[in-house]
C-alpha cells in the first residue's frame, strides 16, 4: 500500500467541517495541531493571517483516497475562499 500526508491549514472555524467531510471521503484518522503565527507585524500566508489562530489538519491516507478527499474538503468547505485555508499533499515514501 502508498501512502499520502494531506496537510490542511485551516481557519479554526472550518477545521471541524474539513474533518468530517475528509471522513466521509475515506479518510480514516486525523491530527489537529493548533498554530498561532507571531511577529512585529501582522503578516499573510496564503491569504490566512498568521497571527490568528490557524489550525493544522494532518491526514495519513491511502494515495487512491486522496484526489476524492482533496476534492470534497475543496467544495464542501470553501477552502479557495480567502482565509478559509489551504491544502497540500506530500507522498510518503517511507
Amino acid at each position: 500500500m502508498r501512502f499520502d500526508l494531506i496537510v490542511a491549514f485551516v481557519n479554526p472555524k472550518i477545521t471541524e467541517k474539513v474533518v468530517k467531510t475528509a471522513k466521509k471521503s475515506g479518510a480514516t484518522g486525523d491530527v489537529i495541531i493548533q498554530g498561532k503565527g507571531s511577529g512585529m507585524e501582522q503578516s499573510h500566508f496564503l491569504d490566512l493571517s498568521i497571527q490568528d489562530k490557524t489550525d493544522i489538519i494532518l491526514f495519513v491516507v491511502e494515495e487512491h483516497h486522496t484526489n476524492k478527499i482533496m476534492k470534497s474538503v475543496s467544495k464542501e468547505c470553501n477552502i479557495e475562499d480567502p482565509g478559509n485555508g489551504v491544502m497540500i499533499v506530500l507522498n510518503i515514501d517511507k
